[in-house]
């Protein structure tokens, strides 16, 4: 039997990083910020060991630019930032989906609005799922919890990127860029490799016109002026977020004989995991449902769980409400659901945690 692979301790923005590179990243654009500057970092020393190329923006505009230019070229390629800087790329995310353009764009949210702090926030939700910038259009949104899935979604982000043609957003936080965990850089079974991923551009990428070699030359855009044009465009954009749906994934904790399932994503869902263990040993049917993919979201696997009006739901999430939402659409009113939230610029462990999750098991908590 093969010995099983080492692991490094390594940061969930390292963990970003060496993900990346492995699932086939060549160019990457950056712009320095707090807390996600251990990634540009990285792959300042890194990607050009590979034979791939780093850039330094100037700004946050520039980076994302960048990245429409390289991605339009069929090259994987990727930016990183946190809140503020995200919202200065929007115009650019929005042109990229209307181009039909992959390309990866990682979020460590940080506290705001404006500029806020450089602590964790989830607070970034609404910007993330419901697109960001102009127009009807949607980002794929990944959700990692731990720096071990700060690796291994990296492959999914290039290979959702790709197959949909699509932005596709990283969302973590600065607890998960920043806390240092044991992580195996071994790339996911089935995880499709850098030569599988560039050939799935080979009939749409930019390469150069040559009326010799190539019938048509190649066109990607988001201006489309002709009557009709644009609504046909965005009928076949809708088509594409509808076919996304079958990606929605989550997680699911104690959930088969749950009287209460807590909701919640990323750093807080990990935060929560620990409460509802804790209250599990206790004897609480308390359960987890976590969702992985924030867009798609799970909205299925969560209406599943919805029981005859026996199980409550319970939001939990470092913001104002946001995720809380998604999850009310979803249940349909078909079940309690309430909500705890977390304000930006404080830290909780499972210990704070218990009180909202038994008020709400036992019928009292309505926000």
């Amino acid at each position: 039997m093969s010995q099983a692979p080492e692991r490094i301790l390594i940061k969930g923005n390292e963990a970003i990083v060496r993900g990346a590179l492995d699932a086939g990243c060549r160019c990457y654009f950056g712009y320095p910020i707090t807390p996600q500057n251990e990634i540009p970092e990285a792959f300042s020393s890194m990607l050009p060991e590979q034979g791939g190329s780093f850039v330094q923006a100037e700004s946050e505009l520039a980076a994302v630019n960048m990245l429409l230019g390289a991605a339009a070229c069929g090259i994987p390629a990727m930016t990183s930032s946190s809140s503020c800087g995200i919202a200065l790329m929007q115009e650019t995310i929005s042109y990229m989906a209307g181009s039909c353009v992959p390309g990866v764009i990682v979020n460590m949210m940080r506290g705001g609005p404006g500029l806020g702090d450089i602590g964790p926030s989830q607070s970034d939700y609404f910007q993330a799922v419901k697109g960001g910038g102009n127009g009807d259009h949607r980002n794929f949104v990944l959700a990692p919890a731990t720096a071990q899935e700060c690796y291994d979604m990296m492959f999914s982000a290039f290979a959702l990127a790709f197959k949909y043609r699509n932005p596709v957003m990283v969302l973590g936080d600065a607890i998960v860029g920043q806390m240092k965990e044991p992580v195996r850089c071994v790339p996911p079974k089935h995880a499709l490799t850098p030569e599988q991923l560039m050939q799935q551009g080979e009939d749409w990428r930019l390469e150069g016109y040559d009326r010799h070699a190539v019938p048509e030359p190649r066109v990607l855009r988001s201006l489309l002026l002709k009557e009709g044009q644009l609504a046909a465009h965005n009928r076949s954009l809708h088509e594409k977020y509808s076919a996304m749906r079958q990606e929605a994934a989550a997680e699911q904790v104690f959930c088969d004989d749950a009287s209460l399932v807590v909701v919640a994503f990323g750093s807080i869902a990990r935060i929560a995991h620990s409460a509802v263990r804790h209250l599990r040993q206790a004897g609480h049917k308390v359960g987890l449902f976590r969702p992985t993919t924030l867009y798609p979201f799970p909205e299925e696997a969560l209406r599943a769980l919805i029981s005859s009006g026996k199980r409550r739901f319970l939001v939990i999430e470092q913001n104002l409400g946001q995720m809380v939402e998604d999850v009310r659409l979803a249940i349909d009113g078909q079940a309690p659901v309430s909500w705890h939230g977390i304000l930006p610029d404080l830290y909780v462990g499972a210990e704070t945690l218990r009180a909202p999750i038994l008020e709400a098991l036992e019928g009292g908590k309505h926000v």
